[in-house]
């Protein structure tokens, strides 16, 4: 039976993903040195936010995410002795939270994925994107109705609470990555531009991640990295 919790809109912690992975990863476990960047959460319970779109309010977003349970990764953000974005994972279990990491979804995976990472150039992409990584989730959301979303959300569904991050092509040096309808559709990449994706409330943005991100992550998580789908501009 699932258990219900009062829903507390807040951001405890958000992680920025990062792209400097070495093409080889060293897996580690709930009680890797503190000064690794990334951790492997084993077998835990955990929210996968990699293809879900949001709703923004009061410039906070909250994304509509898939509840999975595995290996995933994400920055560890080790913070006292011993304590990271595993540990704060697990103790979620009967705390009324879960913590958003990152595993690769099947959906954008060749050739039987009916979505797949559109790029949003560096150079011109003006848009506001949804960081999960580290975001924050709780559990009093699943299966009910959430504002900004049309439909109540399925016991295998979670709303965590987002960082954004808007584009600004005048210092990018490269662009980012959200997640799409496969085969490629051109007029998707309007979420690309600030006239459709903002912080303003009310909008709806998709969760993103510098370009790379995606494909180093999977790399060091699983060691290889499957064709993906891509859309390019």
């Amino acid at each position: 039976m699932k258990n219900k919790w009062i829903f507390a809109p807040i951001i405890i912690a958000a992680f920025v993903l990062m792209i400097a992975i070495g093409n080889t990863a060293q897996a580690a476990n709930i009680s890797a040195k503190s000064s690794s960047k990334f951790i492997i959460c084993s077998g835990q319970t955990y929210a996968l936010c990699a293809t879900a779109s949001c709703f923004v309010m009061d410039g906070v977003s909250y994304c509509s995410c898939n509840i999975e349970n595995g290996d995933s990764i994400s920055l560890a953000d080790s913070f006292d002795n011993g304590q990271n974005v595993c540990t704060v994972n697990a103790q979620g279990v009967s705390n009324g939270y879960m913590v958003s990491t990152y595993s690769l979804p099947d959906s954008v995976v060749a050739p039987n994925g009916d979505q797949a990472l559109y790029t949003c150039p560096g150079q011109s992409s003006t848009g506001a994107y949804a960081q999960c990584d580290g975001g924050l989730c709780f559990a009093s959301t699943e299966g009910v109705t959430f504002p900004g979303f049309s439909q109540p959300l399925s016991d295998s569904q979670i709303i965590c609470s987002c960082p954004i991050t808007v584009a600004n092509p005048s210092t990018a040096t490269l662009g980012y990555q959200i997640v799409g309808p496969y085969p490629c559709q051109k007029s998707f990449f309007k979420n690309c531009s600030r006239l459709v994706a903002n912080k303003k409330t009310g909008s709806q943005i998709y969760v993103g991640a510098p370009t790379g991100t995606p494909k180093a992550l999977t790399r060091a998580l699983y060691g290889s990295v499957p064709k993906i789908n891509q859309c390019l501009p």
